[in-house]
């Protein structure tokens, strides 16, 4: 409870300006993403078309090579923010060193040892959310592959024995589902950088998270990949 007392209330300000852009920009993303086309809903429509494909090839592999080659990338991030979480517990070990390093910095502002401590465990606090959004990321790659491997035979859909299009709807939303909690992630290593900036003032905190919703609304609502993929 000290550490209530110790921060400054400008410092608990830009804490909460910081948690209050994330979290908003979270709420914005999947409200307005569903009526002005985001880069992942946008590549949402591509998944489903992937899915319907797939009701239609005998053999598989090539769907099951592109699950695998999907899941990598959420399972590199994961071995990454474990080795950037224990990172962070060794620097808890040595906060004196760091702190001095800060310090150096002209612009820095001097905070209590407590303090910085406090920051640290808020940047440890990010990447433990970053870890559980890109393991579930990986696991339901998992699921996806369990349902393209359990996909009846082509044939079987082409007489009618099963719903083509509810199949590769319901397998289309898990792929989805597993994009969105990579893109959670993916978020959370941005909004990250913000929170180093509160190191040095809890001014460079608030310049840096709007910094960094701005470039993520830019890359998710107004990039030319997004452009591209909408044609």
């Amino acid at each position: 409870m000290k550490i209530i007392t110790m921060l400054p209330l400008f410092d608990w300000l830009a804490l909460g300006t910081f948690l209050a852009i994330w979290i908003g920009y979270v709420v914005f993303a999947r409200l307005w993403g569903g009526r002005q086309r985001s880069l992942l809903s946008t590549t949402n429509r591509y998944r489903r078309y992937w899915m319907e494909q797939a009701t239609w090839r005998e053999p598989r592999m090539l769907d099951g090579m592109i699950t695998q080659n999907l899941s990598s990338t959420p399972s590199f991030f994961c071995s990454t923010t474990i080795i950037i979480i224990g990172g962070l517990f060794a620097l808890l070990g040595t906060t004196d060193r760091a702190a001095e390093f800060v310090r150096d910095f002209p612009f820095a502002q001097p905070t209590p040892m407590l303090v910085f401590e406090f920051k640290i465990v808020l940047m440890v606090a990010i990447f433990v959310y970053a870890y559980f959004r890109f393991s579930w990321s990986m696991r339901q790659y998992t699921f996806v592959a369990l349902v393209i491997g359990s996909m009846p035979p082509a044939e079987d859909f082409a007489a009618g024995r099963y719903d083509r299009k509810s199949y590769a709807a319901r397998a289309g939303a898990l792929v989805a589902s597993a994009a969105e909690a990579f893109n959670d992630g993916l978020r959370a290593y941005y909004f990250s950088f913000a929170a180093m900036a509160w190191f040095f003032s809890p001014t460079a905190l608030m310049v840096a998270t709007a910094l960094v919703a701005l470039v993520l609304y830019s890359r998710e609502f107004r990039s030319e990949v997004l452009a591209v993929l909408r044609d």
